[in-house]
This record gives C-alpha cells, structure tokens and sequence, in this order.
C-alpha cells in the first residue's frame, strides 16, 4: 500500500462497518485519504464504531439493494475509488434465507457497477469475492483460471456477482477487478458461529469449542490486516494499468489447514486443555478448498505480512482485551 497515493483521495468503502471494511477504513485513515462510507446497520461493537472511524469519516446510511442511494453516495462524493464489501457473508443464513442472499451479492454486485459506470468520476472498482465461487474443483489449489461453478445459495451468489463484474470490465470498460480470498480472521469479528471468533470466545469462557463439521474440511485463512493491504494494492494499481481490468485475484498465505487443526492451534496459543465438540452437522459445505496466490504476488507484488500464527497471536489478544472490557463494563 503507497500511503502516497491515497492522501486526499476519495474512497467509497460498502459494508464499511465489517470485519474488513473497519479494518480496511483505519488503513485509509492513517493514509489520510477522503472516507466515505456506505453502510446498513449500527453495530456499535464493531471496530468500525468502537474505535472512533465513524466520527471521522463521512457516512451514507442504506442498503446496497437501492441503487438509488449508491448513485448518491459516488455522485456527491466526487468518488475515484470504490471498494465494495456489502454481501451477506453467511453460508448458513444463506442456506436458510438464499432470496436476501441473491439480492445483496448479485443484485447488490450490478447496482454497484451500474453506479460506477453511470459516474463518469470511479477510477478503479475492486469487487470482494470468495474462494466458493470456485465450487467444488478437482484440483487444487485454485487458481483464478479455475471455472466459476458454485452449486448452493452463498456460492452461487458468488460465481454470479464474479461474471457480472467481468462482464462491466469488458463490456463497459469499467475498471473493475475481483478479490477471492479464503476465510478472513481477526480482531473485531463478532461473527460467533465462525471457527476462529468462536473458539476464542469459548476458551475466555472455558467452555468446549463447537466444531459444526467433521473437522476434516479444509480451508485457507487470511489475516483481516493481510486481506485489507491486498484490496488497496489492486485498487491502487487499477487506476493505472487497464490490463488488470476484469481479472480476479487470489489473496491466501498458501497454507491450507483442516478445522480441528486449527481449533488446536488456537487452544495451543490460549494455553487451553479444552477439547473441542465435533458436531459433524455442516449441509452444503465444500469439503476442501484453498487457493494459490501466485498471480498476485507476480502481477501485483503483494505478499502476506503475517503467519498464520502470528495473526492468531493477535487475533487472540484483540478478544480478550474485548471480553476485558464487557466484565469491567459489567462489574461496575
């Protein structure tokens, strides 16, 4: 990330109260960039609200369904880049509510570009994805040259919001690319039924953490710090080299682990005896996937600045100075 770059430039983030939206605004911030962020809910305990970002940036309340309120949020803005986070990121809501599923990653996906392209102002798009749009491949790890075919709700919603940004960039011109990435972890992420915040959570409390599969799935994990440097590098080099445009990019540590593997590395670093509950209840899950990062790391020059033990260490240290907070906030 060129802190150069983003002085005074401004950036439109979507979904800018989550896990790596709020990361991602605090990058911004530091880099002194113009903030602008677009966001449905109030969450006060996400980083975005706790650590100050909302007072400081300048926010556009709405759902990425009313295009209406995009085309505002760029328009008057006068915005050059756009990030654009808002989805609905659960593969179990998506099972049991896959209409608001399709609505917020594919609808929202086009009301996005759509916007940008009408604006005459965005200068790069970068479009967040996941490594499920992939689906089930037999062979692995995935490379972006991999076909898009996902089979159930969450994934499907992928594939389809990953054509549609192809489709701008090639159609339209619009400068857009796409990020896949694995499962994001750290600080701030109160997504309680994710493996990683949960096995905290349940470890502070000295209860068995709950594994919903058979703990044989395996998955890349991506430090939220890690994903949020790679979304402002692509967004960076985007403006300047329409070669990227339309082309998706794997971010991964390239060290793929299994569940219960990394239930017991999380336990190692708490000093926890705790064993976990292997539920073995996880319908529509791909059973593996993990991703090469190769073209990222060629193209873009980006690599991770964190092991995947090294952003445990801070991931853990982040939730127990949060669950600190709440018994103190509670005892007084």
């Amino acid at each position: 990330m060129n802190r150069v770059y983003w002085l005074d430039r401004p950036v439109l983030v979507t979904g800018a109260s989550g896990l790596v939206g709020s990361w991602m605004v605090g990058e911004l911030l530091e880099a002194k960039a113009e903030v602008v962020c677009f966001t449905r809910d109030f969450v006060p305990q996400s980083i975005f609200f706790s650590n100050g970002f909302a007072e400081r940036v300048k926010t556009v309340r709405g759902d990425i369904r009313d295009i209406s309120a995009i085309r505002r949020a760029i328009q008057e803005y006068d915005t050059h880049t756009v990030i654009h986070l808002a989805a609905q990121t659960l593969v179990g809501v998506a099972n049991r509510d896959p209409l608001t599923t399709f609505e917020s990653n594919i609808q929202g996906t086009w009301n996005l570009l759509e916007a940008c392209r009408a604006s005459g102002c965005v200068k790069s798009v970068v479009i967040a994805s996941s490594d499920k749009a992939y689906g089930t491949q037999p062979v692995l790890p995935y490379t972006e040259n991999a076909p898009l075919q996902g089979e159930h709700p969450y994934d499907v919603s992928k594939s389809c919001a990953d054509l549609i940004s192809h489709a701008y960039a090639k159609t339209y011109g619009t400068p857009v690319a796409i990020t896949r990435c694995g499962n994001f972890y750290g600080g701030g992420d109160l997504n309680w039924s994710r493996i990683i915040p949960g096995t905290i959570r349940s470890a502070i409390r000295g209860e068995a953490p709950i594994i919903r599969s058979n703990g044989l799935f395996v998955r890349d994990y991506l430090f939220v710090e890690d994903g949020a440097d790679g979304y402002l590098t692509l967004a960076e080099q985007l403006a300047n080299r329409p070669e990227l445009h339309g082309q998706a990019f794997n971010f991964s540590i390239e060290r793929p682990i299994n569940v219960i593997d990394l239930v017991s590395l999380v336990l190692k670093q708490m000093d926890s005896g705790l064993t976990p509950v292997i539920q073995d209840n996880a319908p529509n899950e791909i059973p593996n996937q993990y991703l090469s990062a190769e073209r990222a790391r060629t193209l873009l020059g980006w690599k991770p600045q964190f092991t995947l033990e090294a952003g445990l260490s801070k991931t853990i240290e982040w939730y127990r100075q949060f669950f600190a907070g709440k018994t103190q906030a509670m005892s007084a």
